[in-house]
């Protein structure tokens, strides 16, 4: 997934950043709420990770709750961007607070990874409309909990970014996926992309996979093999 975190504390943020990094997600991290608002403004993010204690920029009246302001401006334009809240505050009525504003999910800091992952699985299944948290697809089987791939049932091993390219075609099976979209769910602001990176992981994957599992559109981009 391409993951908008918005956290202003500098050694919250970097672990986080690096190790959702290293489950394959690409990963743009903001500090304040004026960086999360373009950020929104601007480009397509599957979940958002939002802290609520935000700080805002020099000048700007005092917005102790601006978390909870960028929410209530998200889902005031009809934005349904995915938003897990991720805070230290864990009254009841902060609770109710942020689910009422529209969070689809709320986890009270410190937290494990596992759980976060986790929650981040469960709320993706929603938005897409699904209760079976794996994936299928002409043989093969991905399941997002255990990140284990299977094809006809025996196991296939890949990368991280394997494994990303992969998930992002099986969560829209027959929908043309371009070049751009698939490096979208890659690589997070500022690190480098290769030019024909999408190329060799689509090789490599029908390597795999099959030849014939994922076809490409000519100047398009790439989709799933029908069943």
């Amino acid at each position: 997934m391409r993951l908008l975190l918005v956290e202003d504390d500098r050694m919250i943020g970097d672990s986080l950043r690096q190790a959702l990094k290293l489950e394959g997600h690409a990963v743009d991290w903001v500090y304040d709420l004026a960086a999360a608002r373009a950020s929104l403004a601007s480009e397509h993010f599957d979940l958002v990770l939002l802290d609520l204690g935000l700080p805002v920029s020099a000048g700007a009246a005092p917005q102790p709750a601006s978390g909870l302001s960028l929410l209530n401006e998200l889902r005031g334009r009809g934005d349904a961007t995915p938003v897990i809240v991720l805070t230290a505050r864990d009254a009841t009525s902060d609770r109710v607070a942020g689910l009422d504003a529209g969070a689809d999910d709320y986890l009270v800091k410190p937290f494990e990874l596992d759980e976060l992952s986790a929650r981040m699985r469960a709320v993706a299944r929603r938005h897409a409309g699904r209760a079976e948290p794996a994936l299928e697809h002409a043989g093969v089987r991905l399941d997002p909990a255990t990140r284990r791939v299977t094809k006809d049932g025996q196991p296939v091993l890949l990368s991280a970014r394997e494994y990303a390219v992969l998930e992002a075609l099986m969560q829209r099976p027959g929908a043309v996926l371009s070049r751009a979209q698939l490096e979208d769910r890659l690589y997070g602001w500022g690190e480098a992309v290769e030019s024909n990176a999408v190329s060799v992981y689509v090789h490599q994957l029908r390597k795999k996979l099959g030849a014939e599992f994922i076809q490409s559109m000519r100047g398009v981009g790439y989709f799933l093999a029908a069943s």
